[in-house]
Order: structure tokens, then sequence, then C-alpha cells
């Protein structure tokens, strides 16, 4: 089954099968940014630090006007009860070709393959952009269920950068 894609205004909004990936817009980032749920029930009761942390990414990127809709932030939601389980999204517009993702589940989402389908779906809908060509993502070289995740969704290692491990994804993921 193709995955669903819906505007409401300029929330992109994304699903397929159990997963969903809801964009967050500047105003809600600014609030998530201070640790705040923000309307969206969250499975810990908050989004945890990398999502704040990317939530602070989008609001600075609005106040310094550098913001593109569907480049910042989105929850990554059980599609059964829209329950969020962690926040993935871009650090940033594609420059050159390549755009860079990155992910962060709450403690309570791990382990359930909830990273791996929503990453699958949102390289899907970012390989269709005529501008990117490239999706990048880092982890510490330690961090072993990321570099699993990319594994699944089809990334292959490339060389290091700045001491992290770095993949590349340059078509749409499929399951391994």
């Amino acid at each position: 089954m193709a995955p669903d894609a819906s505007h409401d205004s300029a929330r992109l909004e994304l699903r397929d099968g159990r997963v969903a990936l809801r964009e967050v817009m500047p105003e809600e980032a600014a609030r998530m940014a201070d640790g705040a749920p923000d309307g969206l029930r969250w499975i810990d009761g908050a989004p945890g630090e990398g999502t704040v942390v990317a939530a602070r990414m989008v609001t600075k990127a609005a106040v310094a006007g550098q913001h593109r809709p569907h480049w910042g932030l989105f929850a990554i939601l059980r599609a059964e009860d829209a329950m969020a389980v962690g926040g993935m999204g871009f650090h940033g517009p594609p420059v050159d070709g390549v755009v860079e993702v990155g992910y962060d589940l709450s403690v309570s989402g791990r382990g359930a393959g909830w990273a791996t389908d929503a990453l699958r779906l949102l390289t899907g809908w970012t390989l269709r952009q005529p501008e990117v060509r490239t999706v990048l993502a880092t982890t510490e070289p330690d961090n072993r269920a990321s570099q699993r995740v990319l594994g699944r969704v089809g990334f292959r290692r490339v060389e290091d950068r700045e001491g992290l491990r770095a993949y590349e994804l340059t078509e749409p993921g499929t399951p391994r």
C-alpha cells in the first residue's frame, strides 16, 4: 500500500500502516522546545530530549526567517491512537541535493520498530522530492540500535564525519 500524504494548510502528514508522521509547525515547536507536549499525547508524558532539541532547531530557523515547511520536525505517531512515540525530521532543508535526517524515540517507544517504520515512511517521501538525491544520517559510534534502524531502511555506511558514523540513502528503502 502506498503511503498517504495530506496537507492541512501547510502541515504535512504522512501515514503508512501502523505509523504516522505529523509535521510540527514552528509555533508548536516553540512550545515543544520548552518540553511541553503541545497538544500531543506522548507515550512518556512529554517529548524526549532529542525531540526537544529538534524543536529548538525549528524555532531558531523560524525566528531567523529560514524555516521551510516540510523540512523540520515531525512527531512519530501510532496510527491507531495518535499516541506520540518520538520525533523525526531534518536538520534543515536540502543543500546541493542532500538532506540530513535525525530521530529520537521516547523510552517507552523503543524496541518496537517505530523508528524503522517512521524512517522508511519519511525517506520514501523525501526521495520523491525533486530537490533531494541523498538522505544523510549520522550516529554516535556506540549507538548500535540507531545503526540497525538505518540498515533496515537501506542506508549504507559512508566515510565518518566529525567522529560520527555516517550513512546515506539514495533510493527509497525496502525492508531487509
